[in-house]
């Protein structure tokens, strides 16, 4: 197949770069690159910004949005006649091409575009598109939200990775699709620059003042007995609201996971040791008032642990704990529970995996993680782990594990990342959900599965829980419940000087 690349050749970027290996490295494959001036210029002022932003938060200008190598383009030279493929990464390819894939942000063409979807406070809307038909579209995300520069990397990167999975689905065929409205193109003055600039460095400041009196991020877990509804149900907090899981400050507690075994309840968490910078995974007897001690770790690795999904099947205790860190995704067995636990198989290894989620459907196992872009796909680094939802199925849920062929089968940062058992409610199966579009962590979706099967996922988010008078603090990111308790966590301080404010 021959694939031309329409690229605005006056500031060809890294993830061009990239993009273009990856694409020219597919089996019987030419590329091409058709590296004319684009339409659409980048704005005078958008690198004087990026600098400025990286001087005063102290970021390396590294990353997707760097320029591209000087002779990058001179192994693609375009050929005569017309591409089975044109792929249009600036707006104004020509037609006639046998298929032609256009790539807008927030339904404008251009990196401009981009850079005026984040300046406009937008989780960008990414779509690739054929006769006016979304292959693969969605919102993408960053973890920096409020800092330009990491967001604008963090799109190109998660942008080449849609492009790929474009690449990848069959034709879209005849029809439109109603467009995304386009985000002006930003404007630029010398007196914008220097407003953004004081904003800048006044939350910068801030910043640095908050982190010397507190550590950060710092979390806690609440919790309730269930005398009633849970949330999945009322769809708000309880009129009770939670009671907190205490800590002394140098350690929280995130990604409460419940089990009873033997009659007896027990919740796992991340234990967040501020001193070491690392998580392990903890827990905590609960009793029919509530918790009965204090978390105990139960599982240590050499990498950062998280997000401990614990299930009972085949009469033994499983974890799937977040191992991201080792870029993979591994099976744990208590041998003696709550504790004992051994390795006992890689999932799925080479991929930044995040809060990994099985549920049984249908015969088989499903497993549901959002995916960070592995060093192969961005070796300058970038790219969000929570906005690209990806799929595996298995006979057993000790594999083998197959990816799914439409990964990632969702693109949004408002709704991609587990937030927390998936529950069968109604003959309804509900996905907790993180709503990431504020910052990591922000709000907590409730998404209604529509499809899960070999040919495609699809969810309705029919509600949003967002942190306030019942459950206070800035954020909430997982909710599980057992038989008799429910739980969830946030946001919470912790103080580096006796006297301040919790």
């Amino acid at each position: 197949m021959r694939i031309r690349v329409r690229i605005d050749g006056r500031r060809p970027r890294r993830w061009h770069e990239q993009l273009l290996a990856r694409l020219a490295g597919l089996p019987d494959t030419r590329v091409e690159v058709d590296a004319r001036p684009g339409p659409v210029g980048w704005p005078e002022g958008a690198d004087t910004l990026f600098s400025l932003e990286s001087l005063i938060a102290r970021m390396p200008r590294t990353g997707a949005q760097e320029p591209a190598r000087d002779p990058a383009f001179a192994a693609y030279p375009m050929g005569d006649g017309v591409p089975d493929l044109l792929l249009d990464l600036c707006g104004d390819a020509p037609e006639g091409a046998a298929r032609t894939l256009r790539l807008t942000f927030d339904g404008a063409p251009g990196e401009a575009a981009l850079l005026g979807s984040l300046l406009a406070g937008h989780a960008p809307f990414v779509a690739i598109s054929e006769n006016g038909r979304p292959l693969i579209a969605g919102r993408v995300g960053t973890e920096m939200r409020g800092l330009l520069l990491p967001s604008f990397n963090d799109a190109l990167v998660r942008t080449a990775g849609m492009v790929e999975a474009a690449l990848r689905r069959p034709p879209a065929g005849d029809g439109t699709a109603a467009p995304q409205p386009a985000v002006p193109l930003p404007r630029l003055p010398a007196s914008y620059l220097a407003a953004y600039g004081g904003r800048l460095l006044a939350r910068s400041i801030a910043q640095r003042l908050y982190h010397l009196c507190y550590r950060a991020p710092h979390w806690r877990v609440g919790w309730r007995r269930l005398d009633g509804p849970d949330l999945i149900d009322l769809r708000r907090h309880p009129e009770t609201g939670w009671t907190d899981m205490p800590d002394d400050g140098r350690r929280f507690y995130a990604d409460p996971f419940p089990i009873e075994r033997d009659g007896e309840g027990f919740v796992f968490v991340e234990e967040y040791i501020h001193a070491i910078d690392k998580g392990v995974i903890s827990a905590l007897r609960f009793g029919p008032g509530g918790p009965k001690g204090t978390p105990v770790p139960v599982l240590e690795e050499p990498h950062h642990l998280s997000y401990p999904f614990v299930f009972e099947a085949e009469g033994s205790v499983w974890m799937i704990p977040e191992s991201g860190a080792a870029e993979t995704i591994d099976l744990y067995r208590a041998t003696d529970f709550p504790g004992g636990w051994r390795k006992e198989a890689t999932l799925v290894s080479g991929l930044v995996a995040s809060d990994a989620t099985l549920i049984q459907k249908d015969g088989r196992w499903w497993m549901l993680a959002t995916v960070c872009p592995a060093r192969a796909e961005a070796p300058f680094g970038g790219g969000s782990f929570s906005d690209a939802l990806h799929v595996w199925s298995a006979p057993d849920f000790r594999g083998p594990w197959t990816p799914h062929p439409a990964n990632p089968v969702l693109v949004d940062i408002a709704s991609a990342r587990p937030a927390g058992r998936i529950i069968s409610r109604n003959g309804r199966l509900i996905r907790p959900a993180q709503n990431c579009e504020r910052g990591y962590g922000n709000a907590l979706a409730l998404a209604r599965i529509d499809r899960l099967d070999d040919e495609g996922y699809a969810q309705t988010v029919e509600t949003v829980i967002r942190s306030g008078p019942l459950w206070g603090g800035s954020r909430i990111h997982t909710l599980n419940r057992s038989e008799h308790f429910e739980f969830i966590d946030g946001s919470a301080r912790a103080p580096r000087l006796p006297g301040l404010p919790r």
